[in-house]
């Protein structure tokens, strides 16, 4: 899964993983994309984790935002 390979180095606690975790999740099933080595997916992978960077914390509105963002909605 691309948010893990993304998060490897990352000073974020095992809660936050998951949360960004479940986002990527939501934003993928969002976004029908299924193949998780698919180019597309480390982007929207990089996405929700800046996203989550900037203090957003529910799963379901960075995975929103995300897919917003992406302008693929």
């Amino acid at each position: 899964m691309p948010i893990n390979r993304v998060l490897v180095h990352s000073k974020l606690g095992p809660d936050e993983i998951e949360n960004l975790n479940l986002a990527f999740r939501q934003a993928m099933r969002s976004l029908q994309l299924v193949d998780r080595d698919d180019p597309l997916a480390e982007i929207v992978a990089k996405k929700i984790i800046a996203i989550g960077a900037t203090g957003v914390r529910d799963a379901t509105e960075i995975a929103a935002i995300a897919v917003k963002q992406l302008g693929m909605s």
